[in-house]
């Protein structure tokens, strides 16, 4: 099994067939407590915060899928963040990503620092700033790639080897990609995490978070915690991330193929003043893209000229759903400014290049030439308006 390809490994795994039924589903294991035989003899199951058969499933496919040891199933995504942040001690430094997703964000800012665990954030394509960001105290580089909204690619294998020299630990963010385009692990980091919300599951009807470890003992650590602070997945959502996973391959290679077509679009229109997309050749990260992903993914991210272009072209686009969130079968169209990055100051914000005229778009299922013509027509209607006022927030 370990010679089929990713896209075979998604389907066949060792959850392929129930071995009590033959079922070609896994079976949802409902129960809180778990029947134990004697005072003696305790099984592997005896409370579902501890360990669920149906959670337990999901993360030993995406352990499998990410090349890592031992795999870790949480209600949300930032409850994964969260726990992993739990490795800390009061008085660590973290080194993490400046254009970071805002919910992690607020997790550092307004939580993590409470408890006296430092931070500092970098632009983590700058390996000359990050080594200026060490301190003695850093335990963990938290590295987000691409970023979240402006796409920016890190190195991780650069990164990770900093980490080591300095006794760090490195934590990659590969919601954007998922395993099928990009394996931190593989590249030399020590912790991945999901929101699973996205690709993975794929259909905007679920919350959940995943984490990988490659290092056993790290993996006892994070154990410890999920089971301590116990904010772990159901077992009816852990079954839908389990039927998304079964789609991922092909999700991403029909989404990705019409985001370049899009970006491309999107890049030669006079009302877009910058698109940010890896599969761009234009892209500042582009060589580094082509070098440790399969792909540069499904999400892109493109300013606006003016804050009436903005407005206009909002009000009229038909086809993406304007929502939070991203990586379903429909396209999604955000707003990071008020939306992921609402946590964010405007004044932080914008010194990350996050304006009040970007929009994040995540590119569903739909006909390319769908999605393209209906932002034409959007743009189009945005022709007369020639004023540079700022979108007001």
């Amino acid at each position: 099994m370990t010679n089929y390809s990713f896209e075979t490994k998604l389907l066949h795994n060792t959850h392929k067939v129930d071995p009590s039924t033959g079922g070609v589903s896994v079976p949802i294991h409902p129960a809180s407590t778990f029947h134990q035989k004697s005072i003696d003899e305790f099984g592997k199951y005896d409370y579902s915060r501890s360990a669920n058969p149906t959670r337990e499933a999901l993360e030993e496919i995406i352990a499998s899928l990410e090349g890592g040891t031992r795999g870790f199933a949480f209600a949300s995504g930032m409850a994964a963040i969260s726990t992993a942040f739990l490795l800390l001690s009061q008085g660590d430094h973290v080194i993490i990503s400046e254009d970071v997703y805002g919910g992690t964000y607020r997790m550092i800012t307004q939580v993590l620092s409470r408890y006296g665990i430092e931070h500092t954030f970098v632009d983590m394509t700058n390996l000359e700033s990050v080594e200026e960001a060490i301190q003695p105290n850093t335990k963990v580089f938290y590295v987000e790639t691409p970023s979240n909204p402006l796409l920016k690619v890190t190195d991780i294998q650069a990164i990770s080897k900093l980490a080591k020299q300095h006794g760090a630990l490195t934590f990659v963010d590969n919601t954007f990609l998922t395993p099928y385009l990009q394996q931190p692990l593989l590249l030399g980091a020590d912790l991945v995490l999901h929101s699973a919300t996205k690709f993975l599951s794929g259909h905007s009807d679920v919350v959940a978070g995943l984490a990988v470890v490659k290092d056993e003992g790290l993996g006892e650590r994070l154990g410890f915690l999920q089971n301590s602070f116990g904010a772990v997945l159901g077992v009816q959502d852990a079954w839908l991330v389990m039927r998304g996973i079964k789609t991922l391959s092909v999700r991403i290679q029909q989404s990705s193929s019409s985001t370049l077509k899009i970006a491309e679009f999107l890049a030669e229109h006079p009302f877009v003043k910058q698109v940010y997309y890896p599969g761009l050749s234009s892209h500042p990260q582009y060589a580094l893209s082509n070098k440790q992903t399969n792909g540069p993914g499904a999400v892109l991210s493109f300013e606006l000229k003016n804050g009436q272009v903005f407005r206009t072209f909002v009000e009229q686009v038909k086809i993406p759903v304007f929502a939070v969130s991203l990586g379903a079968v429909e396209s999604i169209l955000s707003y990071p400014a008020k939306m992921s990055h609402a946590a964010m100051p405007e004044g932080e914000r914008e010194k990350r290049g996050i304006t009040n005229c970007l929009l994040r778009l995540s590119v569903g299922l739909e006909h390319p030439e769908d999605l393209i013509q209906d932002f034409s027509q959007a743009l189009k209607a945005g022709q007369g308006d020639r004023l540079t006022v700022p979108l007001p927030l």
